[in-house]
């Protein structure tokens, strides 16, 4: 027999579905709780605000995310001979993970990060630094150790730039898809794109 769904699970999983349709700024509380079948209060009882359910959605995945991609950044660390590209490429495993969240985890959570960021959620940035901090730190050392030529300043805005291609392919990533099958008759999908993705950031990151 199925597991019962919380009333909790309701609303994470209609805001989520939501979110990453639409967006966060895009989608109202009111949408969430006809979605999720439920009243209002039951979002505040639950969460207290939107900021803490977008909260909620994103840490579903990034509590499986980011222990994954630290376990990938400590084999990284041992590699003597470090590129980019193979660096990035560590972040496959961890995104194939997500599935365990739903099948179509991987592509969901790009997109809620790709809304993020477009959006500027300040609030979720913040809330990434307070929880995962120290991943992001140590990723960001071994970026400056596979990328010695790069200053701070060129660092920062090489890293956006690579942000934000990634926030292109994946808030337009259907469009894409659908226009490779299209033009050049391939049948792709989520991880085929960034599959494409994973080479032109690392170029573009390495660039002297």
């Amino acid at each position: 027999m199925a597991a019962r769904i919380t009333t909790q699970q309701k609303i994470l999983n209609a805001a989520e579905a939501l979110f990453a349709r639409d967006g966060f700024e895009q989608t109202s509380l009111r949408q969430i709780t006809h979605e999720a079948g439920v009243n209002l209060a039951s979002v505040n009882y639950h969460f207290g605000s939107k900021k803490a359910l977008i909260q909620a959605v994103i840490a579903r995945y990034l509590s499986v995310f980011m222990p994954a991609l630290e376990e990938q950044l400590n084999e990284a660390e041992a590699q003597k001979d470090l590129k980019t590209q193979a660096l990035f490429e560590r972040f496959k495993l961890p995104l194939a993970k997500l599935t365990q969240i739903n099948k179509r985890g991987p592509d969901t959570f790009l997109r809620l990060l790709g809304f993020a960021y477009s959006e500027i959620q300040g609030h979720l940035r913040k809330y990434t630094q307070q929880e995962y901090g120290n991943v992001l730190q140590h990723l960001l050392q071994l970026l400056k150790r596979t990328n010695p030529h790069l200053d701070e300043q060129q660092m920062f805005w090489r890293l956006h730039f690579v942000l934000g291609s990634m926030v292109f392919a994946q808030v337009s990533g259907q469009a894409l898809i659908e226009i490779a099958q299209a033009e050049f008759n391939q049948q792709i999908g989520a991880q085929d794109v960034i599959d494409q993705l994973i080479p032109f950031v690392s170029g573009g990151l390495e660039n002297s």
